[in-house]
């Protein structure tokens, strides 16, 4: 399923920047591509280790995204979310609301750690977001307590307008090789989904990212 993921590193064209498909075992591949301009790999990464509120999660979407159900104790604010798991409730348009678990891992477990590195020294890669997801009010976990339904990638590159974002989603891995698997409508909401919430958060991240974060970065000049 990953044989091909190091591709997302690539600032060249892949063969699905945005689109659904079906994998051989039945799973889907949902992609979209997003410009967030006048933000930096470095806010969408900040971010993560930020929003805490379901009026935060509303800044980022304020029609989808419902409810806020709280980090575990790996999550530090302004700090750390890898290894943290996060509980939210979302729909996606017309798609009724529904539970959301994500656990978030460190991006070179999936990606060749080498060129991983090698990506953010060229430029080529500001920020990677790796996570595990399900769904559902008992989301099934493994025994690390990783969500086993699915996996969620976000990709950013830095560019003049502000950053580039694939994000990059594999669901449906407990119907896979069954006759129930996903339909796609589940990956054309998502793809509109992660469209808008990302379009949404642009407007206000790079103001909310210099009047909190606490790296020291100031906002530039206007005037």
């Amino acid at each position: 399923m990953f044989k091909d993921i190091d591709t997302l590193l690539s600032p060249k064209p892949i063969a699905l920047e945005a689109g659904i498909k079906r994998l051989d075992n039945g799973m889907l591949h949902v992609a979209m591509r997003n410009v967030l301009h006048n933000c930096k790999g470095r806010m969408l990464d900040w971010w993560f280790t930020y929003f805490e509120t379901t009026a935060d999660l509303k800044l980022w979407h304020p029609h989808d995204h419902v409810e806020h159900g709280g980090w575990d104790d790996q999550w530090i604010k302004h700090k750390n979310y890898i290894g943290a798991t996060i509980h939210a409730t979302e729909s996606l348009g017309n798609i009724p609301p529904v539970s959301a678990t994500i656990k978030f891992h460190a991006p070179a477990e999936i990606f060749n750690p080498d060129l991983l590195k090698e990506s953010y020294a060229n430029g080529n890669v500001s920020a990677v977001v790796y996570g595990r997801i399900g769904f559902g009010e008992n989301t099934p976990t493994d025994i690390n307590g990783d969500p086993i339904d699915g996996y969620m990638i976000h990709v950013a590159r830095d560019t003049t307008q502000g950053c580039t974002l694939r994000s990059h989603f594999f669901l449906g891995a407990l119907t896979a090789n069954t006759d129930h698997q996903l339909p796609d409508e589940i990956g054309f909401g998502l793809m509109e989904h992660c469209y808008s919430e990302f379009t949404y958060l642009s407007q206000a991240l790079p103001s909310l990212y210099y009047a909190e974060n606490k790296r020291g970065d100031k906002a530039p000049l206007l005037w």
